[in-house]
């Protein structure tokens, strides 16, 4: 009876853990307190700080060296995935050295960036003139699109199975 207590409580764990998917960046290390704007307006006193900021996809081009991806700020989840039913916080540009597939890191999709602010850069926002925040992304956590989540495999029951 004990084992099987402890059996049932080790598949439980194990079901939990792999319900657990995405980024788990330090948010000791890395501020989610500040947002884009406020980079913008106090750059001289933030430059360097580690962020942790997330969002949508807006554009991503490749540059010699470097990935340049656009992103609608939003504030994170729990699970530090952009939540797209809170307001946007104004958009950044997130640099990641290397070559990125921008098939993959394409228009509409969510990331995660983990990085510091480095500095600002002018840009359009349609006719608008825009100051963007540059986030050097030490990592980038691109979520899964919707309906291509993982399935578990994992299946829990009371059930009778007879056979031939």
């Amino acid at each position: 009876m004990i084992a099987a207590r402890q059996l049932a409580g080790l598949a439980m764990t194990a079901a939990l853990a792999a319900c657990a998917t995405g980024p788990r960046y330090d948010t000791t290390r890395y501020s989610t307190s500040i947002t884009p704007p406020q980079a913008v307006e106090n750059l001289a006193a933030l430059r360097g700080k580690e962020v942790l900021w997330g969002g949508l996809l807006i554009n991503s081009i490749n540059k010699e060296g470097a990935t340049q991806l656009e992103i609608l700020a939003y504030p994170l989840n729990s699970s530090q995935r952009p939540d797209t039913d809170q307001s946007p916080r104004g958009r950044f540009l997130a640099v990641k050295s290397g070559y990125l597939e921008t098939v993959d890191f394409a228009e509409g999709r969510l990331v995660t960036v983990a990085g510091r602010l480095v500095e600002t850069r002018s840009g359009q926002v349609g006719e608008a003139s825009y100051v963007y925040p540059v986030v050097e992304a030490d990592a980038l956590h691109l979520w899964p699109k919707a309906g291509d989540a993982p399935q578990t495999r994992i299946h829990f029951g009371i059930g009778v199975m007879f056979g031939d």
